[in-house]
């Protein structure tokens, strides 16, 4: 299970500088990257154990009373529905701000654990000066200060406590989860009730122990998978406006729940922006990855047309390219079985354990045909490679001179070990270690 936690409030109150502060602290960071739209930010970090996701939703207002309605409410109100707790942030040297009476007015109509959190507390008369956002009528507040990161180990014992340590499992061990996400709009829903609509009376929906996370059993035709719910499976009727936020937040917690995504792109828009966002989270996340293109039977093709749409998304998701990629149209039933043949065996090479002497004795007879290139007249040995006991394939590579492997090399290497042990579709890790 993954808690989510948002940091909302008007802009120039610290949001930002927090959000660093929380996704920085003790070096716990699992995946800090940026969304689809400049100013918003996912992070993940750890505090008493216990692990999190952050949402920055600053950022996105110009400044003036009239935008609150278009822009703050609904970004307060996404957070909301989102999350798991808020924090609420406050600028204790502008004082109480009309924008923060009316977020607050907003926070207290939910059933949500809010931390009311004063920022730039940094000295004695500031604390006192505090007291006045106890009107805003969200009980306990915390005094912090962003920039130097006073009070916020308080804090973060405060919203933990309301976490879970882990998830607890409710459906049966070993089965993949699969997420399919994407943009809106490019048949994730058709593609999950395309297959859902065959063999109906093997498909199960099993709700999950958050109130947003539902997976359906699709046992059928020899696939037995997790189906994680995405925004395109469940749309919220609410949310009629910067549908692309709300989709990548969504897809975000999709990712992180799931063991292989089947990433679905519109052929007629071709690998966009948010695409790109959404291989990298998964990539970084060391989750399978499969690409489907879909409404391919919208497009004039000739013969080279397939070739050259490959190429395109892969000259844009270099150096990572060893990604299965598949046309399908999701109307005509085109190639559905197929997309999940990909990912079962996707699913099964992500845990492909290669023995320590077999890994060995390819890989070094690769390394003596091309070893590191000397630097400063020193060579690089590399003595020993073994698997790490991960859920993702990641190797050690044990040298004398780490510290001189350059990513071309890196890129070498892991070429060869795709070539070798077929990891078509796995993000994997390559660590070159001092023996």
């Amino acid at each position: 299970m993954r808690n989510i936690l948002a940091i909302v409030g008007r802009p120039n109150v610290g949001k930002s500088t927090l959000f660093n502060r929380l996704v920085e602290s003790r070096q716990a960071i699992v995946e800090e990257s940026s969304g689809v739209t400049r100013d918003r930010h996912y992070g993940t970090s750890i505090w008493n154990g216990k692990e999190f996701s952050v949402i920055d939703t600053g950022g996105y207002v110009k400044g003036s009373d009239d935008i609150f309605e278009g822009e703050i409410r609904k970004q307060v109100n996404l957070a909301i529905d989102e999350a798991d707790s808020i924090l609420f942030l406050v600028d204790v040297s502008a004082g109480i701000h009309p924008l923060d009476e009316e977020v607050a007015d907003l926070l207290r109509r939910q059933k949500k654990p809010v931390y009311l959190v004063v920022n730039k507390v940094d000295n004695t008369k500031r604390s006192f000066e505090t007291s006045e956002f106890y009107a805003l009528g969200l009980g306990e507040l915390f005094e912090v200060s962003s920039i130097n990161g006073s009070g916020t180990g308080d804090l973060l014992d405060a919203v933990v406590a309301n976490f879970d340590t882990e998830f607890e499992s409710i459906y049966p061990e070993g089965i993949a989860k699969l997420a399919v996400v994407g943009r809106p709009n490019v048949g994730k829903s058709s593609l999950i009730n395309a297959l859902m609509g065959e063999e109906r009376n093997i498909v199960t929906d099993i709700a999950g122990t958050t109130r947003d996370s539902l997976y359906t059993r699709y046992n059928s035709f020899g696939f037995d998978f997790l189906l994680v719910d995405t925004a395109g499976i469940r749309k919220k009727a609410k949310v009629k406006e910067n549908v692309e936020f709300y989709s990548t937040m969504r897809s975000i917690r999709a990712i992180e729940n799931a063991d292989v995504i089947l990433l679905m792109i519109d052929a007629q828009n071709g690998f966009e922006s948010q695409d790109m966002s959404i291989f990298q989270i998964a990539q970084r996340n060391h989750k399978g990855i499969v690409i489907v293109v879909n409404k391919w039977d919208t497009i004039e093709k000739d013969t080279h047309s397939t070739k050259q749409f490959k190429e395109a998304i892969y000259d844009k998701i270099a150096p990572f390219t060893d990604v299965p990629i598949l046309f399908t149209s999701v109307v005509n039933k085109q190639r559905l079985l197929r997309a999940l043949d990909l990912a079962k065996d996707v699913y099964e090479r992500r845990s492909t354990r290669i023995t320590t002497s077999k890994l060995n004795t390819i890989m070094q007879e690769e390394i003596e045909n091309y070893p590191p290139p000397a630097v400063k007249g020193k060579y690089i040995k590399i003595k020993y490679i073994t698997q790490l006991p991960l859920a993702y394939p990641a190797f050690v590579f044990f040298c004398n001179l780490p510290q001189y492997i350059r990513p071309p090399y890196k890129r070498f290497i892991e070429n060869k070990m795709r070539k070798h042990f077929n990891f078509t579709g796995i993000p994997i890790e390559l660590y070159f270690r001092g023996k």
